[in-house]
């Protein structure tokens, strides 16, 4: 199904964003789609790069799979930035991957954050900001 469909379904008035996951979309929308995943992580010095805003509470984004077919609509609940060192366990837990742990997190994110600097020219530490994004899935 196409965003514009999918928006249309669910019957809300306003805008929304349409996104898809930066690495495994197909996986992590499942996760999504199946309430195991109900927050998400990016590195926050593309938004500084691209002069992109933040993700904002209230804001509707419809999750798309790597094909970019709808999958779900979700609702931001709670955005703020931290140091990647600094990231809870309980974030970690609401992303919903691997084993739900921190260090799972910490593993995964590391490398694909190191992928994502060097993309940009940048070097990823442990103190790079990142801005976590909770959020609930709210149709279908």
């Amino acid at each position: 199904m196409d965003a514009e469909k999918m928006w249309e379904g669910f019957g809300v008035e306003g805008v929304y964003e349409t996104w898809c996951f930066g690495a495994d979309a197909d996986r992590l929308a499942e996760l999504v789609l199946a309430g195991k995943k109900t927050a998400t992580s990016s590195a926050y010095p593309i938004y500084v790069v691209e002069n992109a805003p933040l993700p904002k509470v209230g804001e509707y984004s419809i999750i798309l799979d790597s094909h970019e077919n709808a999958v779900c609509i979700v609702r931001t609940t709670k955005v703020y930035v931290v140091p990647f060192d600094e990231v809870s366990s309980y974030h970690a837990y609401r992303e919903g991957e691997g084993d739900l742990s921190l260090e799972y997190w910490r593993e995964v994110h590391r490398a694909f954050f190191l992928t994502e600097m060097n993309a940009i020219d940048k070097n990823f530490d442990e103190k790079m900001k990142v801005v976590c994004e909770e959020f609930e899935k709210v149709f279908p």
